[in-house]
């Protein structure tokens, strides 16, 4: 957990460009997006995967989709549809070992992912 990039984020410790936060989620611009609008949504309480969630997490998780939906309508990719997707684990594409959310958007037509 000293090691994560987005703990480090949380802590103030490195810069971001925030769209969005509160005292318990935060969402950030990707610095590598794979979209003309790609947002990073995330709890500010270390989760490294979807494996590690408690029962506790619960109001979090269910408040990190409210806020997903917000940053969508801030971004003006609500209305025309976004994606939203969680790489949990290393075989999934997970590259940062902190649970977030990817809020992609803003083309004119998603291009197809085959999953």
């Amino acid at each position: 957990m000293d090691e994560c990039i987005f703990c480090k984020i949380v802590l103030g410790q490195l810069p971001a460009k925030f769209v969005y936060q509160d005292d318990d989620i935060i969402a950030i611009k990707d610095i590598h997006p794979k979209a003309p609008i790609h947002l990073l949504v995330m709890p500010r309480k270390h989760r490294e995967s979807l494996k590690d969630i408690k029962r506790e997490d619960q109001e979090v998780l269910g408040k990190l989709l409210l806020v997903v939906q917000k940053v969508a309508a801030d971004a003006k990719i609500a209305e025309d549809g976004y994606k939203v997707f969680i790489n949990s684990g290393h075989d999934a594409g997970q590259i940062v070992f902190h649970l977030h959310l990817h809020v992609l958007g803003g083309w004119k037509k998603a291009p197809r992912w085959d999953v």
